[in-house]
């Protein structure tokens, strides 16, 4: 027993180092590799490129987090919890785009998509939602990476794309799905449809 808890601790903590060694290496990218002085996106055809489609993820993570605003106060409990960590993650995702499009000397022009109303009446309804948006900002932040031309924005586009495919696997869970039937499939693109019919969350 003691064994395989020492083993657990030291999977998380070489999980946690993996994790700050990226994010430092993202964040390093975005202030070193892009933007200097006379370079940036008024004078460069290429960054100006990237600077257009970095906006165009930074709407679609502004309209994932003001859709957890939205369905947050429908969900309790387990279910609650986990939605408003992955709202959080979210905001670090606008932060880090932010500093992207900077960094190519760009500057930010994105506001929300408009969600439907009257928004989600029912947990169900609430995790369903969260779920479409998750899976929008996949698709479009794997759609991302073959069109940008300089490294920082490529690299941040990749990590998008994996921290919502993670969010998707743990949606699903809260859905009703097991463990197994939560497993991703080998190349998510954005179009798997939420699990069906959900059953009620915690």
């Amino acid at each position: 027993m003691g064994t395989e808890r020492a083993f657990a601790i030291s999977r998380r903590r070489r999980g946690f180092g993996r994790a700050v060694v990226f994010l430092g290496v993202v964040t390093v990218l975005i202030a070193t590799g892009c933007g200097r002085s006379g370079h940036g996106a008024e004078t460069d055809s290429d960054k100006a490129a990237d600077v257009e489609i970095l906006n165009g993820l930074l709407t679609r993570e502004l309209t994932v987090v003001a859709a957890y605003d939205q369905l947050l106060p429908r969900l309790h409990g387990r279910a609650a919890i986990v939605a408003a960590r992955l709202r959080g993650q979210d905001q670090t995702h606008l932060d880090a785009i932010t500093k992207a499009i900077r960094g190519v000397g760009g500057e930010t022009d994105a506001e929300a998509g408009e969600l439907e109303a009257p928004g989600p009446k029912t947990p169900e309804e609430a995790l369903l939602l969260a779920y479409e948006e998750e899976n929008d900002s996949l698709g479009l932040a794997l759609d991302a990476p073959p069109h940008l031309n300089t490294p920082a924005p490529r690299v941040l586009a990749s990590a998008l794309a994996a921290s919502h495919a993670q969010h998707l696997v743990v949606l699903r869970q809260l859905l009703g799905v097991s463990l197994a039937g939560a497993v991703p499939h080998a190349f998510e693109d954005g179009g798997e449809p939420p699990p069906a019919p959900p059953v009620k969350a915690g």
